[in-house]
This record gives C-alpha cells, structure tokens and sequence, in this order.
C-alpha cells in the first residue's frame, strides 16, 4: 500500500499555467472564494477598520498600522516572500487577523464575521468527525493513553460537537489523557475556553495554558502555540484533527522563467541580508523565480471600482532567483518535472510539510525516516518545544490518526490560489492587511508525500470529496433523526439547509470543493484496512 502511494505521488505532475495576467489573477480570484460565505448578510454593519496615524504632509497613506510596518520594512530590506506577506497579516503581534483582539461586536467567524466554516453551518458535522474518531478507536483494538489534538480550533464548536459525541461513549472516553488545542490567539484560546471548559479562566500548564473540560470532568483541556510543544510519547495514541487549517499556513509562490542565469558575481537580498551563491555562473535556461510582495506605487493610475479598496501591495516577479526558489522546487519530483515548462506557476507551503510530517511522526514514529533531511520552513517557537526533531522519535507500534479536512487540489499542483476573504465577499489579498482573511488552496498530494517520506509507521486514504466522505460517515440518516425532532420549522429548514450546504457537488459546493484525508498506522504484512468514511467500514 505504501510503495503504491508513493509511485502515484511522485508521478502527479500536472499543474496550472501562468495566467496572461498573472497579477490580477492573485488579487481578485472571485471564483474561489472559499472561507466560505454565510447564506445571509451580517446582521449588524461592519465594524469599522483601525485607522493608522494621520500621515505627514508628503507621506504615504496606509490602510491599516501593519500595513504601514510592512511597507516601511519592505522599502528598507526590499521585496518579501507571499509566505513572509502572509505570516505577518494572519499572525503579527502588530494587528494580525487572528492574532489581534477584536472591537466589541466584532468575530471573525459566522454570520456576523468574514466566513462560515462546516462546524457553524451545522452540529451534524462535528458529530460525525466525532463518530469517525470513536470508530477508529474501536478499529485499532480500544488503545488507551488517547490524546485528542486539534490544530486551528477557531472558536471551539468543531471541538465542542466532537467531544459532546464522544461523551456518549464512556469507555472511550475514560482512555483519553489530555485534550491539545493548538493555538496562539490568546483572544480565541478564551473563546475556545468558555465553549469547551466554561470559563476564560485558565491555569498555567508546563505547556501553556489549561482548564478542565466541562465534558469529560476527568480531563484537562490544554492551550498551547505549537504543536511541538504537545507531548510526544511512545505508548500514547494521538487522535488528530485539522479543519480548515493548512489553507491559512503561508505559502511559497514561485513562476518558471526562460532564459534566467545566475551569475557569479549576483548578489541575492533576503530580509537578514545579502548572499553570494556560491556555485559558479550558470548558463541561461529555465529558472525557477519568486513572486514577491512589494508596495504599490502611490502616485501610479490605477482603476478602483466602486465600493473596492486600493491594495497596499502587489507581486511582482523577483529580478534574479531567490535562495528559496532555488530550493525548495527541488525537494519534489512533482516540481521537477516542471523545471523546462516555461511559465508555469507553482505554490509551496513549507510549513504544511512540517506540520503533516509532525502528525505522522506521533502516529507511526520517525525512527525509519531518521537519515532523510527534514522538512524545512517551519520557524522555530519561542521557547524550546517538549517535542523536537533533534532524535528518531521510536515508537515500538504505531497508533492513532490524523484526520484532514481542508479545501484544495487532489491531483495538481496548486497555482493562483492566494485569496483574501472580509464580509463574506472576495478581496484583494493586499489590501487591508491584518483585516482582511488569507488562504490558499492545500496541496493534498503533497502532504500524503510529506507524510509518507516523515515516518515508516503510516499510511494515507483520500483524499476524498468531503461529500463522499460526510455521506458514508452518515450524515442524511442522522440530519433526518434531527429533523424528526425539531421544534418548530426555522429550526427544521436550518437544519436541512446546513446538512445539504456540507454535501452539495455543485460547481462551487463544499461537498465537492472541499477533501478529506486520513493518516494511519501503517502494519507490514497485514491486509490493507480503509477507514471508514474512505470505503471502509466499520470493525472493532
């Protein structure tokens, strides 16, 4: 099973031509706008943006204080990568989208927010991932020492379905040790709190924060930044869960150039300085270049429409190849294979590779993948994490699951994918930073390759359609039980509507737009088992 997955990963190769125009293509990609929109306008009006200091006669004007800062830092170091751009708009303690506290009224999720994910549309969502995670246990033999890890757990209603399910089932629930969130929000970590433990006051913990669970009494709920710092143990079962997470991790854009060199003698600027390649010169041929973000031009004529705000920034093509397009285009033979095609754009998101090699790491050790290079991209956190990648983590038999739910490719690479997203209508990515919601969309096929080079331990199903999956998990036996029992008809059609809205294969539907894939234990010489909601049944 894994050799087979592997042959078909590093076989996929097609991928997206450069649009003529390549710009616009990234600043208004309206026809996948996903975070997806709520089915009805917000009910009360937008909470009006931050403004930055009023400029000096003669300075620049800036929609938001972190735009300010980037453009200040960017005019003095040059030109920065999409994954820098978004890393700082999502995250930066000077105002990021999710990092940044909220004006009274103000949410970044449901109908009064930016975008609606599938835990807000309908509980029967959570409550099926929940039964998936329940019926794996049964499927690996009822293991004990379980924890249940989510990461990117937004407001804690994903997470509040999911254990309020498995609260029904005791004996599952007595193996579970710890819950994990993974978040660095300390905004949404009280959100999270109140939903899950009943209070926003929390306890300090060796790995950040902790509350007990208003579910499982027997059970602390832990808050911490990274994933690296959740206990990696040998005998532990991790149950992990990303909904609508990898979209939001920075990626990498990089457009094949004809007749590109790098000379000698060039000088490449990177945010910490300039470097010198040191191989010799190069001749002319197709190089891979970095798209860049660097500040509009202020006093240059550009068409606004009605009601739209003048981005901030824009992309450009670097001049000369950057150290990261001349690297990681290189740890793939999907983007090898691309190398002579002019043109042709690619989107690489380091740090999704390193958070799918940590998941696969935990469940089926990385001991067998010890002499391979690590992933690289992903920064390192504040404070040294319980769990490194300085050792082979040894695990004597694997455990446990990964479950991914996210909207992307299934079969190419992505390429023009960058979107922004604010009351529910499709933006700019460049305008408003730290206002406006950044996603792009996830490369499946490289996280099963990510996956599958990280540990000798597992295997990967999917991906699937998120309907094929949310249909053989059961979702219109259990809508239908709901609806038997709704109280009036406004809660009847919310019901229907929700269940229908998770399945729909339209053109533009999550139930087609949006995938699944699952990372296994992986146990040579045994026959091959699908997990249920991936043609499998269910065993135990």
């Amino acid at each position: 099973m894994r050799a087979h997955s592997l042959s078909l990963l590093r076989t996929a190769t097609r991928c997206s031509r450069a649009r003529p125009q390549l710009l616009s293509a990234f600043a208004f990609p309206a026809h996948r706008a996903l975070r997806l929109s709520s089915t009805s306008a917000p009910s009360n009006p937008p909470t009006p943006p931050p403004t930055p200091p009023a400029p000096k006669e003669g300075e620049r004007k800036w929609s938001t204080p972190l735009a300010q800062f980037l453009g200040q830092a960017i005019t003095t170091t040059g030109p920065i990568s999409v994954a820098a751009y978004m890393r700082q708009c999502l995250t930066s303690e000077l105002g990021g989208y999710y990092t940044r506290a909220p004006t009274a009224g103000e949410d970044q999720f449901g109908s009064k927010g930016d975008f609606v994910t599938s835990p807000e549309i309908s509980q029967v969502f959570g409550e099926l991932i929940g039964i998936w995670l329940y019926a794996e246990w049964l499927a690996q033999g009822r293991r004990e020492k379980v924890q249940i890890i989510e990461v990117g757990p937004g407001r804690g209603t994903l997470m509040d379905d999911v254990l309020r399910t498995l609260a029904s089932f005791k004996r599952m629930t007595r193996s579970i040790e710890a819950i994990y969130l993974v978040e660095a929000s300390p905004h949404l970590q009280k959100q999270q709190a109140l939903r899950l433990a009943g209070t926003d006051a929390l306890e300090k913990s060796d790995v950040g924060w902790k509350a007990r669970c208003k579910y499982l009494p027997d059970c602390d709920i832990q808050w911490c930044e990274d994933i690296r710092f959740v206990p990696k143990e040998e005998t532990s079962t991790p149950f992990i869960l990303a909904h609508e997470f990898f979209d939001a991790l920075p990626i990498h854009v990089f457009q094949n150039v004809a007749q590109s060199s790098v000379p000698k003698s060039s000088t490449i600027m990177t945010p910490t300085g300039p470097i010198t390649p040191k191989h010799g010169p190069t001749a002319p041929g197709n190089q891979w270049h970095e798209l860049v973000v660097s500040p509009t031009n202020p006093y240059a004529a550009t068409t606004v429409k009605p009601g739209e705000e003048r981005p901030d920034f824009e992309l450009t093509v670097s001049k000369s190849p950057t150290p990261h397009s001349l690297y990681l285009p290189k740890m793939s033979s999907r983007y090898k294979n691309l190398e002579k095609t002019p043109d042709a754009i690619i989107e690489i998101s380091p740090e999704s590779l390193s958070y799918v090699s940590d998941f696969a790491a935990r469940i089926g050790g990385s001991e067998g993948a010890a002499s391979r290079p690590p992933t690289p991209g992903s920064s390192a956190p504040t404070a040294k994490p319980i769990s490194t990648q300085d050792a082979p983590f040894v695990k004597k038999e694997a455990s446990g699951a990964a479950l991914i739910l996210d909207y992307g490719t299934s079969d190419t690479i992505p390429a023009n994918t960058l979107r922004g997203i604010r009351h529910h209508k499709a933006v700019s990515p460049f305008v408003a930073p730290g206002l406006v919601d950044l996603s792009a969309d996830v490369d499946f096929l490289a996280l099963a390759e990510a996956a599958l080079d990280a540990s000798d331990g597992v295997e990967v199903h999917g991906p699937v359609d998120q309907s094929f999956f949310l249909a053989t998990m059961g979702i219109k036996e259990r809508a239908e039980r709901l609806l038997k029992n709704a109280k009036d008809e406004e809660t009847r059609k919310r019901l229907e509507v929700g269940w229908k809205r998770l399945v729909d294969r339209g053109p533009n539907g999550m139930g087609k737009l949006y995938k699944a894939l699952a990372i296994l234990p992986y146990k040579e010489g045994k026959k091959v088992r699908r997990p249920v909601g991936f043609g499998g049944d269910l065993l135990g």
